[in-house]
């Protein structure tokens, strides 16, 4: 392994100049084929391995997509209503005490300062940034700086002022510690790992996931590592395959480290909870077909409880000893599963690509019931993001992009609000009300957040290429990668 250091107050050069090299964690990497491509839960040939940036200008230019055609929806026969006895509910909820997500608890003022992990400090995809201009230049959003940091789909996580990322180049993940305001490097580190481009660019899917002094990175063969964030010393390492006896999922590990207390909590051929401070393994399930999203926590009948969506369904453990709650079978025809469970209020939503669709279930008795399943909203593997009631999110797979719909549906009720073609496989956020979103071809674009209808209120030219990574609103700017490898920053007017 390799790691590269940069002081912060030396005169500035490559991080490349000075490094250390240590003994490579090294996995043997499976190549699968599949009839058609899946993952990213948010980078070309050519990329350097140097953190010295290229030119700015080179991150933008894009033209603009076709902003296609506005629909209304309907609940349509692709909707079928399972359960609705709204008694039952609520006998249930009185019940059973109603599953909460141990998110939606995280007070407001300790969500505002920094994005610690993808999805953000609760896991929901909304941001409480609030004074969000739509008064967007026509010649596009100003950069403030990019990087080439290596073909992958991590998304970027931002606390007290450092941005962490993680990218592939030439035989290597990187694991990047950046300013985020200025883009200069303080640290980077390394390690041999297969690119695993089966029909995709490949490269890291996982986003690193921030605690306190430590963060919390996963590679694509499995290569589990807690740095110190202030300087990248490792603090302690697992290898998956090896630690769980598991083979490597056939699109590799791309599960982001869900931190619950003092447990570690991912996903992916197990789900698996070690101690975060030492990495000793706390409790793992039985083996199962790995999923490619992350868990999500909830609270029911006294006791947290843990949802992951994998290749064989959903499935509810006990965050305590990881014993199985309950079970729903989800088809994922081409195991590609990748989306994380949304939970609220005594709900548990789950999405999958392929025409499956959506379902809508709620634990009760150790059952979980499903009260619909709808084909309106087909997540192929970014998330849907929960916003006043409504799910918002794009219906529909990769491949036939051009099809694909931003959708706004009701949680409760699965019934279509609106939808939007011309954004592609996009990727979304929330803040202030409004939707952030990034088109396939590397767009912004900001939708008012309503069921009234899609309303656009700014875009402007980001990326290039592909861009299948939810971008991040922090601070007045907006952070985003395109699966190249340009990690890019604007800045938005105030």
């Amino acid at each position: 392994m390799t790691v590269h250091r940069i002081e912060r107050r030396e005169e500035r050069r490559p991080v490349n100049a000075e490094t250390e090299t240590r003994q490579p964690m090294t996995t043997a990497a499976s190549r699968f084929v599949c009839p058609l491509m899946i993952l990213c839960v948010s980078l070309l040939t050519g990329c350097s391995s140097s953190l010295s940036p290229p030119d700015a200008n080179s991150s933008s230019g894009a033209g603009p997509v076709s902003n296609g055609s506005s629909e209304s929806g309907d609940a349509s026969s692709d909707t079928r209503i399972a359960r609705v006895d709204t008694e039952r509910h609520s006998a249930a909820d009185a019940n059973s005490t109603a599953n909460v997500s141990i998110d939606e608890q995280i007070e407001t003022s300790d969500v505002r300062a920094n994005w610690p992990n993808w999805m953000g400090p609760r896991h929901d995809g909304v941001s409480h940034e609030t004074g969000v201009s739509t008064d967007w230049p026509e010649s596009g959003l100003p950069v403030v700086w990019s990087r080439q940091i290596g073909i992958g789909f991590s998304s970027v996580s931002i606390v007290d002022g450092r941005l962490f990322t993680m990218g592939h180049v030439d035989g290597a993940e990187y694991v990047y510690c950046f300013e985020a305001e200025s883009g200069e490097p303080v640290w980077s580190y390394s390690y041999e790992c297969a690119l695993v481009d089966n029909l995709h660019e490949g490269g890291p899917g996982a986003t690193p996931t921030v605690d306190g002094e430590f963060v919390y990175t996963l590679g694509r063969d499995g290569q589990l590592v807690c740095f110190r964030t202030d300087d990248g010393e490792i603090v302690w390492q697992k290898d998956l395959q090896t630690d769980l006896d598991i083979p490597m999922p056939e699109w590799g590990f791309a599960s982001s480290a869900y931190i619950h207390g003092d447990q570690l909590i991912l996903q992916g051929g197990r789900v698996v909870s070690y101690n975060k401070l030492t990495g000793e393994k706390n409790w793992q399930t039985d083996r199962h077909e790995a999923g490619y999203g992350s868990a999500a926590s909830f609270a029911h009948a006294g006791r947290t409880l843990l949802a992951t969506l994998d290749c064989d369904g959903l499935r509810i453990v006990d965050s305590d000893d990881g014993g199985e709650i309950a079970f729903a079978p989800w088809d994922s025809p081409f195991y590609t599963n990748s989306t994380t469970p949304i939970v609220h209020d005594g709900l548990i939503f789950v999405s999958s690509g392929y025409n499956v669709g959506c379902g809508l279930f709620r634990l009760v008795d150790g059952q979980l019931e499903l009260i619909y399943n709808s084909r309106k909203m087909r997540n192929h593997f970014n998330n849907s993001i929960l916003f006043d009631g409504y799910l918002y999110g794009f219906d529909g797979n990769s491949n036939l992009g051009r099809v694909v719909r931003l959708t706004c549906m009701n949680f409760e009720t699965g019934k279509v609000a609106w939808q939007k073609r011309g954004l592609g496989c996009g990727s979304l956020m929330i803040a202030d009300g409004k939707l952030l979103t990034l088109s396939e071809d590397g767009i912004l674009v900001l939708v008012q957040a309503t069921p009234d209808g899609y309303e656009e209120l700014a875009r402007s030219p980001f990326l290039d290429g592909r861009c299948w990574t939810v971008p991040v609103l922090f601070d007045g700017h907006i952070y985003g990668r395109n699966a190249a490898g340009n990690l890019v920053c604007v800045r938005l007017p105030e």
